[in-house]
């Protein structure tokens, strides 16, 4: 007899595979944070030497809590909380907007209990969790692929995204770009539409960019002025004006910083190879992080003895993966690549084991988004891409990069257990239908 609707089926154990490569992340995570948060010792004054990776342990303590919880639940119930996600991801990104903190020239964070929250680490998630869910539910019966509906209705969600993103910066947008159009391959989305898809984000992205080379040359010079009391050499105190740059300054900066860097990426074949050029405050970050690279050679030089950590910045986030390289070495940074490709590896045979569409395009999306995400921070951090910041998955500092990287690990783990797996297929197929709402029930399009 199958189950009465909407009740869940037996689930099967989770698998062992995507386990284990969030246990291998999590390792590389602290041994490397450790070395590569040198340069914030001496402000860690709770834990002493131990404090940037005691309070990163505890975010992954916290990860990791929610991804036991996650895993536990049906991935069915994780549709009803897609679009208030996705609102409240939004609802967050404007604020930041407007109130948000400033990080590197731009508003990135905001602060919640302590907290320190980026809200586009939530729109990533929000991008596949809405796409996996849309994609599903216009499916063309029989293998006919995603309806026009479907197919704009996930770029008007993904516009808005990316629209929402482009002021902090031109990764994050770009990856969300890139993130959604994986997605829709993987849903069947025919190569017109793809192409129609491409050809209106790149219209948008013209025209942003138009808005923000237009602004007049006089804003970028404006400034206003401020009262503040400053101290004389003589000791007193005097009421002093200084100049503050104005919003349309950090517009037109913004933009040429972009420029910028891309430009310096697409020429720097001419400045002669890289170990002849002298460091300076542009190239110092990507200076050197090659010359970490350079000193692991092959095997590295061993956990924690890493010699640049103390002096290249944001080693622990945005450049940490060459850390690892001069750590671990060639091989160490290889095996991280790996572990990487192997959870898409994974998430692609579990979505062959599921008979519906959402729950296959719902683990495919998340492995998706992980994997893209490392490898925009691997080639930005090995020079096969232009500068940028961008954190390595569960490996990078930051605890909205963890728990938004742990709920994604929850949520595969959780189709996992739900994939067919009984000898019956077609009864596990029936099994599996009468326990999902109709909206979502639409035949697995990835199996072949």
């Amino acid at each position: 007899m199958n189950p009465p609707a909407g009740q869940p089926v037996v689930a099967g154990k989770p698998d062992k595979h995507i386990w284990g490569i969030y246990i291998l992340l999590c390792l590389f995570s602290i041994v490397e944070l450790y070395s590569a948060s040198s340069r914030e010792v001496s402000a860690s004054a709770q834990f002493g030497v131990l404090g940037p990776v005691v309070r990163h342990i505890i975010f992954l303590l916290i990860g990791l809590g929610i991804m036991l919880f996650l895993q536990s639940r049906h991935y069915r119930d994780f549709k009803r909380f897609t679009y208030p996600f996705a609102v409240l991801s939004v609802l967050m990104m404007v604020y930041v907007i407007f109130f948000g903190e400033v990080i590197n020239g731009a508003r990135r964070s905001m602060n919640l209990l302590g907290f320190q929250i980026q809200p586009a680490e939530f729109l990533k998630l929000a991008a596949v969790l809405t796409l996996a869910y849309i994609l599903s539910r216009n499916q063309i019966p029989k293998g006919g692929g995603v309806n026009r509906k479907g197919v704009w209705q996930s770029a008007a969600w993904v516009l808005l995204f990316g629209a929402l993103l482009a002021k902090q910066g031109l990764t994050n947008t770009v990856l969300v770009m890139v993130i959604s159009l994986s997605v829709m391959l993987i849903a069947g989305v025919s190569f017109k539409n793809m192409g129609k898809v491409v050809g209106v984000y790149a219209l948008c992205g013209a025209l942003f960019a138009v808005y923000l080379t237009v602004v007049p040359e006089s804003d970028s010079e404006k400034v206003k002025t401020e009262m503040t009391v400053v101290r004389t050499a003589g000791g007193n105190y005097i009421t002093q004006e200084v100049e503050v740059k104005t919003e349309g300054d950090q517009k037109a900066g913004r933009m040429q910083t972009w420029i910028n860097r891309w430009n310096r990426f697409r020429e720097r074949s001419d400045e002669g190879p890289m170990y002849e050029r002298e460091i300076d405050a542009e190239n110092r970050q990507e200076m050197y992080s090659y010359i970490a690279q350079a000193h692991g050679g092959k095997t590295g030089v061993g956990p924690g003895n890493s010699r640049e950590a103390a002096r290249l910045p944001l080693a622990f986030s945005d450049y940490i993966y060459s850390i690892i390289v001069e750590e671990f070495g060639l091989v160490g940074g290889v095996v991280v690549l790996i572990l990487y490709l192997w959870l898409l590896a994974r998430a692609s045979a579990v979505a062959s084991k599921c008979s519906r569409a959402y729950p296959a395009l719902l683990v495919l999306g998340l492995a998706v988004m992980i994997v893209w995400q490392a490898l925009v921070h691997m080639s930005i951090t090995t020079g096969a891409g232009p500068v940028s910041g961008q954190p390595l998955p569960l490996i990078s500092k930051g605890g909205t990069s963890i728990i938004i990287t742990s709920i994604a690990f929850g949520l595969m783990l959780s189709v996992s257990r739900h994939a067919v797996r009984h000898r019956d297929k077609q009864k596990s197929i029936r099994q599996e239908v009468d326990a999902l709402p109709e909206d979502i029930r639409a035949v697995n399009p990835t199996q072949l």
